[in-house]
């Protein structure tokens, strides 16, 4: 279902949910300005549609002992979507990999890697990253720091293109 299709309640309400995925039924009816068990239907909806994947804390990695953020550029030696779809199950398999995105362009994936310190990392990237079938290279960049890691979409953008094509 297109996000054109979502009403501006249900955009509200992901918006709302986004921001803060705790909050009651009754607190988020009250923001969207519907009563409660309507705002349940639409909660259920809305996960049963996919467009709600999960609820999760955001939890501070360097503050748990992760303190290695890093960011691996893998090229791939074959493009064949069974080569790809093979490497994407294996970076399923990887505790460090946090996130593998496949790229356009002159980089196949790139994955977000968190460890507890540089050692761990240096025997998951040679042990088993760059080892793995298929790998041809990979290069790596040691996060300094996030100065932004906002998840979720812009909603507010949305709603401005939405109110100019209206």
């Amino acid at each position: 279902m297109p996000s054109t299709k979502l009403d501006p309640i249900d955009r509200k309400i992901l918006a709302e949910l986004q921001q803060d995925g705790r909050m009651t039924n009754v607190e988020l009816a009250k923001r969207v300005g519907i009563s409660a068990p309507p705002c349940l239907r639409r909660v259920r909806t809305l996960e049963e549609a996919g467009f709600i994947r999960g609820y999760h804390a955001d939890v501070d990695p360097r503050q748990l002992g992760f303190e290695v953020q890093v960011f691996a550029m893998v090229g791939l030696n074959s493009q064949a979507e069974t080569d790809l779809v093979a490497f994407e199950e294996q970076c399923n398999d990887w505790p460090l990999v946090r996130e593998c995105h496949m790229l356009n362009g002159e980089i196949d994936f790139i994955l977000k890697c968190v460890a507890p310190d540089l050692s761990t990392f240096q025997s998951f990237l040679t042990g088993e990253l760059t080892a793995a079938p298929n790998v041809a290279s990979v290069r790596t960049s040691l996060v300094i720091r996030a100065a932004k890691d906002t998840p979720g979409v812009p909603f507010d953008v949305m709603e401005d293109r939405l109110s100019r094509s209206a």
